[in-house]
């Protein structure tokens, strides 16, 4: 493992030699400077990891030498040493960029906890940064495109990011149904705390349910300690239920518990625990089938689904792959310091023909296995590869949805939510009760079967 670098300028032969003996006895790599010239020269040479400064040397003094060294590197902590300490001096130090201040006669054991600390901060603020920079450049904006659909999603997200009530997203796998469950939280009123996420496909009955509401000492088998569960810790932030159409019929009951009453039980214990979250969940499944089929509660349905929102296909927003196409690549040629890379017409247009079952997620993943393996720094047709495991439908032969009839099915969706109520329906669409008379008559739409499924 690689040792600190510490770098020490003082002019007085005993402190210098005193300071530099004791740092490397407890493991560090010390460079020694005299002057203001030799410091400059060994901060540029070294990099050290920090540095520790005499406040008075023979061609200046370190307040006139810390502006030269932070314009250099302003990330490295620096310590000032004087024989000659007061308030003024130690408040100029720091505004000037200085991390610690120290008077003299120093205490070695006190400096060398000021070096590791300097260390350990200077370093964690660097991993905080390099965090900061990755997640900046994964974050995706769910609503990259300008598809009539892609629009019509941000819209309805703006209107209830604001809220506190549970949201279900619905889309096809690889939509990108978690960026935009990410988005919503991000810019909420629970945007400072806790946001936990839990995948629900195919996990056993029992192991869902200590997952989410934790268990007591003894509660089953195995069960050698008390364990929080999900809900617990998510107390006053966001919960992100994916694959919420795979959760068992009797956890959904325990669930709708926690949204009506906002309390539960740990397995095992017989108290109640009061908790407050805001629930957001997602599924490729077709919900409203689930129901219809007794395969999924029908109140949990209408309670989580109190805003829906549904994310549309890649193939029925061919106009927004060009934009996701470029995104895409530009992060991934930084990622992966390929360079500037350009996409081909011939690109564009091979990607706009292809049927894309996986989505956003399989377009970012081709791209990324065509900036590895490309020939130049302009991606041709040649360089996408796309899965000859499935045999893409032409677009001209596919059937593609028309906006009516993604209509025609959120307003079934609504009408389901508001338990066939015209008036209720009208109001969460946004429209007069006349045009959603008009709408149930063009699209045919029967009301009878949605009031009987609530009943």
């Amino acid at each position: 493992m690689p040792k600190d670098r510490v770098l020490v300028v003082e002019d007085e032969k005993q402190w210098r030699e005193t300071i530099s003996t004791y740092l490397e006895l407890k493991g560090c790599e010390v460079s020694c400077a005299v002057t203001c010239a030799e410091a400059e020269h060994l901060w540029r040479g070294i990099r050290p990891d920090v540095a520790v400064l005499d406040y008075r040397l023979p061609d200046g003094n370190a307040l006139q030498l810390l502006p030269r060294l932070r314009a250099s590197d302003s990330s490295i902590p620096i310590i000032i040493l004087t024989g000659h300490g007061s308030i003024d001096l130690a408040v100029e130090a720091v505004q000037l960029g200085a991390s610690q201040f120290l008077t003299k006669p120093i205490e070695l054991a006190a400096l060398f906890v000021m070096v590791q600390s300097s260390i350990e901060n200077r370093r964690n603020r660097q991993k905080q940064l390099v965090e900061k920079d990755r997640q900046r450049r994964e974050q995706i904006d769910p609503f990259l495109g300008r598809s009539a659909a892609i629009c019509k999603v941000e819209e309805l997200a703006n209107k209830v990011v604001g809220a506190d009530s549970p949201v279900l997203i619905q889309g096809e796998t690889g939509t990108g149904k978690g960026v935009l469950v990410r988005w919503i939280h991000a810019h909420g009123q629970r945007a400072a705390e806790p946001f936990l996420d839990l995948n629900c496909g195919g996990l056993a009955h029992d192991l869902l349910e200590t997952e989410l509401f934790g268990h007591e000492k003894g509660a089953f088998t195995g069960a050698f300690q008390n364990k929080m569960g999900l809900l617990e810790i998510a107390h006053k932030g966001t919960v992100f239920l994916d694959e919420i159409g795979d959760v068992d019929l009797a956890v959904q009951a325990k669930l709708l518990k926690v949204l009506e009453e906002k309390q539960f039980r740990r397995l095992g214990d017989l108290r109640d625990r009061r908790v407050d979250i805001r629930l957001i969940a997602a599924t490729h499944q077709d919900i409203v089938g689930m129901v219809r089929e007794h395969q999924f509660r029908s109140d949990f349905y209408f309670r989580i689904s109190t805003i829906p929102l549904f994310i549309p296909a890649l193939r029925d927003r061919l106009e927004d792959i060009p934009i996701l196409a470029r995104y895409f690549v530009d992060h991934l040629a930084h990622d992966l310091s390929a360079g500037h890379i350009e996409l081909s017409d011939g690109a564009v247009r091979a990607l706009q023909s292809y049927s894309w079952p996986g989505n956003i997620r399989e377009l970012r993943n081709m791209l990324e296995r065509a900036i590895l393996l490309r020939e130049a720094q302009l991606l041709s047709e040649r360089d996408l590869h796309f899965d000859v495991q499935i045999v893409p439908e032409p677009v001209a032969s596919r059937s593609i949805r028309t906006l009516d009839q993604i209509e025609r099915q959120y307003i079934e969706e609504v009408l389901l939510i508001e338990g066939g109520r015209i008036e209720a329906t009208a109001a969460k669409l946004g429209i007069a009760r006349s045009s959603l008379y008009q709408r149930i008559k063009r699209y045919g739409i029967s009301r009878p079967g949605l009031i009987s499924l609530v009943h």
